[in-house]
């Protein structure tokens, strides 16, 4: 193999693949990426069998001559990284499997690598029996449900996103136990047939991450078996393993009505949120938010958002309101509720709750296709 390829471009790439690399291979060609040439151009690879991903991407290169390798990842990226932003020269030496890495007439590397054939067998995304989705919308959606899927659980099917294909509608939910995200939107084109995938929190994040916010697809394919899921991004392909099981019905948790609405500037509730947080994160994160409506249509109601921390100290902020419904004090994890603020773009937020007792739900205001449950803590 020889291939000349501007080092901006491989090293963009290397830094999206290598994300792919376990970090801790248990055989030394899976700490390595695959380097090959298909179609005039570079196609590097990364698999990661423990977390069941891979993700493939390809650069524009002037191929000389064809062929392949792997190489360590980790110093292939910090060699790439730190070279001149000029053509990268890279030639196999067959013989004692190296990779020759050149630049502007100045860096000289080799790399010391492994036979393409011990490489894992990769899956080739099938563009015909693929559905579509634009990429900014899908960007979106993942980010507003992931960070709700469980990090660490007993249940390992609560690190994966419930995701549902339903006529043209594509939702995703994700739960841990103490709080719940749900977001649909629409797909380029119907499905034949409903069905539902459980896709690890971790890929969607990473496609989340690379996917380009402009008006560029996202297509999605599902190989027969259905034990794995692939997604193509531009030159990017991502496989994936599905997880097993069945996920919990946790969409029955979403309060089909409530005794108070109340309507919040997000800016604000997030200004005071941080502020409660000073002193939650030193009593379990426990946050207080009592809300009271006006005395009349023509006063606006109040939200206290307030913390106490005993050795500590305490705090408090009110703001401003549009509150339907009974005064309530409710109690939440504050870091859950700033999740959800960090990832709602309107400017007001709609909070729906029911009593002390009861979760409470969270939506970007006006709108019905974004939904967080919050389980409520206790002050006692």
């Amino acid at each position: 193999m020889r291939v000349s390829v501007l080092q901006e471009n491989l090293a963009r790439a290397l830094g999206v693949v290598s994300r792919g690399v376990a970090s801790r291979p248990t055989q030394s060609v899976l700490g390595n990426v695959l380097l090959t040439t298909e179609d005039g151009r570079l196609r590097l690879s990364a698999i990661n069998l423990d977390q069941g991903i891979s993700i493939t991407e390809r650069v524009n290169a002037n191929v000389e001559a064809e062929g392949a390798i792997t190489v360590p990842a980790r110093e292939f990226l910090e060699i790439v990284n730190i070279l001149p932003p000029a053509p990268v020269d890279l030639e196999v030496d067959a013989r004692t499997e190296t990779l020759v890495i050149k630049a502007a007439g100045k860096a000289a590397n080799k790399l010391k690598g492994i036979d393409a054939e011990q490489f894992p067998q990769i899956p080739e995304f099938d563009a015909d029996a693929s559905m579509s989705v634009p990429a900014e919308a899908l960007q979106e959606m993942i980010n507003q449900v992931v960070f709700a899927a469980a990090k660490e659980d007993n249940r390992p099917i609560l690190q994966g996103i419930l995701t549902k294909f339903d006529g043209n509608h594509i939702s995703m939910v994700a739960a841990d136990g103490f709080r719940m995200a749900l977001r649909t939107t629409e797909l380029n084109e119907a499905v034949d047939e409903p069905f539902t995938l459980v896709i690890p929190a971790r890929t969607l994040a990473e496609i989340a991450r690379i996917a380009p916010g402009d008006d560029h697809q996202i297509h999605i394919s599902i190989p027969p078996g259905r034990s794995q899921v692939m997604f193509h991004l531009g030159d990017v392909d991502i496989v994936s393993q599905l997880i097993d099981g069945k996920f919990p019905d946790v969409e029955h948790l979403i309060p089909k009505t409530s005794a108070t609405s109340t309507i919040m500037g997000t800016k604000e509730l997030t200004q005071a949120c941080k502020n409660a947080e000073i002193m939650a994160r030193n009593a379990s994160n426990t946050t207080r938010f009592s809300i009271k409506p006006g005395r009349n249509t023509a006063e606006p109601g109040a939200v206290t958002v307030s913390a106490v921390a005993s050795e500590r100290g305490e705090n408090e902020w009110t703001l401003d309101a549009n509150i339907e419904g009974q005064s309530l004090d409710v109690a939440f994890n504050i870091r859950y509720v700033l999740d959800v603020l960090a990832v709602i773009k309107e400017e007001q937020v709609a909070l729906e709750t029911n009593g002390p007792a009861s979760p409470g739900l969270l939506r970007p205001a006006g709108r019905l296709d974004f939904t967080y449950v919050i389980m409520p803590m206790s002050t006692r």
